[in-house]
């Protein structure tokens, strides 16, 4: 579950079933972990390290023989362009009518086990919802990717092999429990596994068997993957029986210089600043900060510590954004404001602008088109320079100015 999948769940206007891809600090390994080179050769080192570690030699053969390189995985890896989108239309298209009331319907259908996850783990159900939602549309996509190739071949490969290759172990590790088989578990092209898509290592930390049944069967056990969701969410930082993100109304003269998760407050001062629920009360009693996910003229959010939790389970804002704010509509919350935010930058424009922000210094990242934390905190910085309003949100004047 922590980064991607775009699979046939796009069709319903899902994410990838790895939405969740980008490598998070809890996941990786050190910096020197081998890639690339033949894949023959790669594979016959990775067993040659299993041995070393203590795995039976007649069992590394088994895991590690017949895996074979997936092109459709390197393909899948490199095509994420969904995450371009803006946060108004990627959500609009990720969150229907139907999504929310299957949503409610699983709710009452699985309300005992929704209880046992708020009481264990301090997990809101909606926010489980959210994500079973949107990683496999309620289990209905969970992916076709061989597992162990799909492992294999991304941790071979030489742009992420500190997330993927321990994960290549800890699924032998599965193995060798007998909760694995390198032929037929399949999954998300990233090679997580499941409703709420696990990566191997996340399921031997915090897989739960939730129907009692001896086993932790994420693919078909629906007590056992939202237990092990629960549980995983409280391991990533989940602080029990606390919201996570709010719409709010913002006063003309607001100091836009002060969003942004940078900034953080007590929510009694962002009172103080003029910011007022849309609906409900606000937090009393803890820090957050004031998100604009399109600048001053769209939607405004207030996001509470829970909130960047999100971001050890995908590390795109917008994906994270629309999560959250789908976990909100899950728990009643009413459709935000979409405003009428200035005219943004997608694909090539977004990449000329990277690629000008990183010229003059800024650490954007890759050049891949996608409004990260990088290139948003650069472009704060840019606009201050200029004498705009500080929002975060590029736009083609910005563009033209630079």
């Amino acid at each position: 579950m922590r980064p991607y999948f775009l699979a046939a769940a796009l069709a319903a206007l899902t994410l990838p079933a790895t939405a969740h891809a980008e490598t998070t600090p809890a996941q990786t390994a050190p910096a020197e972990t081998a890639c690339g080179g033949d894949f023959s050769s790669f594979i016959a080192d990775a067993k040659a390290e299993a041995v070393a570690k203590g795995t039976d030699p007649a069992t590394a053969t088994r895991f590690f023989d017949g895996l074979r390189q997936d092109e459709a995985v390197l393909r899948a890896d490199r095509a994420q362009g969904v995450f371009q989108k803006p946060f108004v239309e990627f959500s609009r298209h990720l969150i229907s009518s139907d999504r929310i009331n299957r949503g409610r319907a699983n709710a009452e259908k699985y309300d005992a086990i929704f209880d046992r996850v708020e009481a264990d783990y301090g997990v809101s159900r909606a926010v489980l919802l959210a994500f079973w939602a949107f990683e496999t549309d309620y289990g209905a996509f969970q992916g076709d990717f061989n597992t162990a190739n799909a492992l294999a071949t991304l941790a071979h490969d030489c742009r992420r092999p500190e997330l993927f290759r321990p994960q290549l172990f800890a699924a032998l590790d599965l193995f060798e429990r007998g909760e694995f088989d390198p032929d037929t578990t399949t999954g998300a092209w990233a090679g997580e596994i499941g409703m709420v898509q696990m990566l191997p290592r996340d399921i031997i930390e915090n897989g739960v068997d939730g129907d009692g049944d001896g086993k932790v069967s994420l693919k078909t056990s629906v007590p056992d993957a939202l237990m092990s969701g629960g549980k995983m969410l409280q391991s990533l930082g989940w602080r029990a029986n606390e919201p996570w993100l709010a719409e709010v109304s913002l006063p003309e003269d607001f100091d836009w210089s002060q969003t942004g998760l940078e900034t953080t407050k007590p929510v009694s001062a962002w009172q103080a600043m003029g910011v007022t629920p849309r609906g409900g009360q606000l937090a009393e009693g803890l820090t957050a900060s004031v998100l604009l996910p399109q600048g001053r003229g769209g939607p405004a959010f207030i996001a509470y510590p829970n909130f960047r939790v999100y971001f050890e389970w995908n590390q795109s804002f917008t994906y994270v954004m629309t999560a959250a704010y789908f976990a909100t509509r899950l728990d009643g919350a009413q459709v935000f404001d979409a405003g009428n935010p200035a005219p943004g930058l997608e694909g090539e424009a977004m990449k000329s602008l990277q690629r000008k922000l990183q010229a003059k210094g800024y650490d954007v990242g890759e050049i891949d088109g996608i409004l990260g934390s990088g290139t948003r905190a650069a472009v704060r910085e840019e606009q201050a320079r200029l004498g705009r309003p500080v929002d975060g949100w590029p736009t083609p004047d910005l563009l033209n100015q630079l």
